[in-house]
């Protein structure tokens, strides 16, 4: 059962890459960004797991700087973005943008300039872990590179800031597209487009206005629009009204988290970002937690499932699946679990629990 769930959300429910390896025993470099506070823990789990799983990855590890750098204006270095470009496929734990210092963000910086257009975050109750709701299954598919999260502010007069919101035709119809091919793809029935257009009538309906133009040329699937406030509703009072949704950066951002709480938390959902060209950037969508940083009580379950997409988009479905399944299986189990998920299991011992039920 564990197992049938995972496989339909995690497993086929991923776009193939064009990228595809004829052995798994071909050497893959991928690169790993472990991140701020917890994150260098957590990407240690991972690592510790697929040598155990004789997961066939060479890591490329990249830290976030000390200062910034002026080609990419953030922390992050150049170096870094361009070891993702040239292996096309990474990992990256969470990182931390100081609120308010004037510094570009982290995330933001990686989905602009790696051109990363899409965020598919899959939604999906765990076998064995209790919540609210049951057999939750869904997609959100966010719009990774305007909106809101353009980065364009100013102040237009002393007291009074402007923010400019931009959609366009071009990443919108990309998006749109993304999610429609994604659904036919992978045997969903629904696709709903989020919005707030009764408000917004130019932007959130140019973007409307390409998800039924895209929607015209996939008859089978099922097309609905949902204005954001009553899509909030709707996802708490019966989450199984929904399958596939796609929808502008900032609705993206809000609601995948929501999702993530029908599920127990963003500490046990995976994420991963498409771009253009065949390049998947996997991370954990939490937040750096250096309350706990270094006490070994982080719980990996996100970065580990984020690491299964990676291992998916490389066609390498065997390992990927001996992973999650040892995930779900302990998880279920019961015996060892983190503070988060009730238990009081060390990052370690949890990672180990992991590692025998390989």
């Amino acid at each position: 059962m564990a197992s049938q769930i995972l496989r339909r959300t995690l497993g086929s429910r991923y776009l193939s890459n064009p990228r595809a390896f004829s052995s798994a025993s071909t050497p893959i470099r991928a690169t790993l960004f472990p991140g701020d506070g917890i994150g260098p823990e957590i990407a240690e789990s991972v690592k510790q797991v697929f040598q155990a799983a004789e997961v066939p990855i060479e890591w490329e590890e990249h830290y976030v700087g000390t200062e910034i750098d002026p080609r990419t204006q953030s922390f992050l270095t150049w170096e870094s973005l361009e070891s993702v470009r040239r292996n096309r496929v990474g990992l990256k734990g969470p990182m931390a943008t100081p609120i308010g210092k004037g510094h570009r963000s982290l995330n933001l910086t990686l989905r602009k300039e790696l051109n990363l257009y899409a965020n598919v975050r899959p939604c999906y109750s765990l076998p064995g872990y209790k919540t609210r709701y049951d057999n939750v299954d869904l997609i959100t598919i966010r719009e990774n590179t305007e909106g809101e999260y353009s980065g364009l502010e100013h102040q237009v007069v002393r007291g009074v800031v402007e923010s400019l919101k931009i959609i366009t035709r071009q990443a919108s119809l990309r998006v749109a597209e993304y999610a429609f091919h994604y659904a036919k793809a992978h045997g969903r029935e629904r696709v709903s487009a989020i919005h707030k257009a009764n408000i917004m009538q130019k932007t959130d309906g140019l973007f409307l206005k390409c998800c039924r133009e895209v929607a015209e040329k996939y008859p089978e699937i099922q097309y609905e629009e949902v204005v954001i406030d009553n899509c909030c509703m709707m996802l708490v009072k019966n989450p199984a009204l929904f399958d596939v949704l796609v929808m502008p950066n900032l609705y993206g951002d809000i609601i995948s988290d929501l999702c993530a709480g029908l599920i127990g938390g963003l500490g046990l959902t995976p994420s991963c970002n498409i771009g253009e060209g065949g390049i998947a950037l996997a991370e954990a969508v939490h937040g750096s937690a250096p309350d706990i940083a270094g006490k070994n009580l982080a719980n990996p379950t996100a970065l580990l499932l984020s690491s299964v997409t990676m291992l998916r988009h490389l066609d390498l479905h065997d390992k990927a699946e001996s992973i999650q399944n040892a995930i779900l299986n302990t998880i279920a189990e019961g015996k060892y679990r983190t503070a988060d998920l009730g238990g009081s299991s060390k990052t370690t011992e949890f990672t180990k629990a992991i590692i025998d039920h390989l």
